[in-house]
């Protein structure tokens, strides 16, 4: 088997990001953003999804935390599309949904080549810990527009913040964890009929 591993790097005046992943890990990480709860989040996607995450980002947090959440969705979509490669064999449509005690997510997902998302969590407050939970809108989009993913995210109920946002992000682990796990009997087979994605 080919080895779906990646890294990149992303250099910018505002931020300065390498990431490597490996699709085909066991959960290992090792995450350096400077901002405490979207490494947690992220934790969650590398944990859930089964894959092993290195995120390193030096970024202009005097400012705020917004070049660096959206640039490491950018960088993670980059090394994600580079590590699965041309797709042949993948299952391509993930889904999952995720408890946390009153919280409910459910987070669907098309390895289709075409950038997409669709996000409905109707927060129950505006920061979590000091983080604006509406950067995770500018991860999840720079993420779908560099992975070439079509994504649906819904929170179906949750008053908690934190347990919306702890679903969502392991929900996507699963959802993703499921598009990109090969498919026996579909081995060197593109899953399209358009012969690409």
């Amino acid at each position: 088997m080919i080895e779906r591993k990646a890294r990149v790097e992303r250099n910018t005046l505002e931020t300065q990001i390498s990431v490597e992943v490996n699709l085909d890990g066991t959960g290992k990480t090792n995450f350096q953003t400077g901002v405490p709860f979207l490494d947690h989040m992220m934790d969650q996607i590398a944990r859930h999804g089964m894959v092993d995450l290195d995120v390193v980002c030096d970024g202009d947090l005097h400012i705020d935390d917004h070049h660096t959440v959206e640039d490491v969705g950018i960088t993670m979509g980059q090394a994600f599309a580079k590590a699965v490669g041309d797709k042949k064999g993948i299952r391509r449509y993930g889904h999952a949904y995720v408890p946390l005690d009153e919280a409910l997510s459910r987070v669907v997902l098309d390895l289709s080549g075409r950038p997409g998302l669709h996000m409905d969590v109707p927060f129950t407050r505006a920061t979590v810990g000091g983080f604006d939970v509406d950067l995770f809108a500018e991860f999840f989009q720079g993420f779908v527009n560099h992975a070439l993913i079509t994504l649906h995210i819904d929170n179906l109920k949750g008053k908690n913040t934190h347990h919306q946002i702890e679903t969502v992000f392991k929900a996507f682990g699963r959802a993703l964890r499921m598009a990109i796990e090969l498919d026996d009997r579909m081995a060197g087979i593109m899953p399209s009929t358009k012969g690409t994605l």
